[in-house]
């Protein structure tokens, strides 16, 4: 008898502006996508700024501008032959209906749906959907407002009621983002400490800090980190340690 593997739903969220769930989110699509085989669904809910959509139109134009990431999209296709991972544009609140009718409608069954929500908690339907995920990865760093905000974040949202159709058990999963190479480590000590004593689970791999983070291809770069239609290139995933942190996710999704 044939089983049919579902799709896992996973969310890189965080109630704190600029600490990476959007960047992270393309990072990972990106790579498990193009380079791992896996067959990826972006939903882009981050009303109203739909950063990844918009993301996914600058690609476009880059990759037609630029011949360094037309050479290396021309050689990504020959090689891997596979459509760019959809981008579908949404609300919080209609996300997971719209996720599963595209699923439902596709003839390539994604493996993982990444839903890129609002950081704002009281937006309509960001609960709910997180609720629904079968994995929240939450990216924190070395600044105490972050730190104390996500930790009452996880704490208000682990006590919250399970829904009627999510009584399935949900992983949440903290890891720090942007760290500085040059900051004592006994921070990251400190603010490890509270974490392990609040038994919540935290990643070993640490992403480094870097420009090139915040740095999208444009016309005038010769290089591939954050993109939506190019993985991040394997030399600036090892700088950034970004190599350690895929090897761990997909360890702890059992991808």
């Amino acid at each position: 008898m044939e089983t049919t593997k579902k799709t896992l739903k996973i969310s890189f969220s965080t109630p704190k502006g600029g600490v990476g769930k959007s960047t992270m989110t393309t990072l990972m699509a990106s790579v498990l996508h193009y380079r791992l085989g896996y067959n990826v669904l972006v939903m882009d809910c981050d009303f109203p700024q739909y950063s990844l959509s918009n993301m996914r139109e600058r690609d476009m134009k880059t990759i037609m501008q630029n011949a360094y990431h037309k050479k290396a999209a021309m050689k990504q296709f020959q090689s891997i032959n596979k459509k760019a991972y959809p981008v579908i544009k949404c609300k919080a609140e209609s996300a997971l209906e719209k996720a599963l009718d595209y699923v439902s409608r596709s003839v390539m069954k994604p493996d993982i749906t990444f839903f890129d929500l609002p950081g704002t908690a009281n937006t309509k339907g960001v609960l709910t959907t997180l609720k629904a995920m079968d994995f929240i990865f939450s990216p924190i760093t070395a600044d105490r407002l972050v730190v104390e905000s996500t930790l009452s974040f996880i704490k208000a949202f682990i006590r919250l009621p399970k829904t009627e159709d999510n009584d399935k058990k949900q992983a949440m999963w903290l890891f720090w983002n942007q760290v500085d190479g040059r900051e004592k480590t006994g921070l990251y000590d400190a603010y490890q400490n509270v974490i392990e004593k609040l038994n919540l689970p935290i990643m070993q791999a640490r992403l480094m800090d870097s420009k090139r983070f915040r740095k999208e291809p444009d016309d005038t770069i010769n290089f591939i980190f954050r993109s939506s239609l190019l993985p991040a290139e394997k030399k600036l995933m090892k700088i950034t340690r970004l190599n350690r942190f895929v090897e761990e996710f997909l360890k702890i999704t059992h991808l």
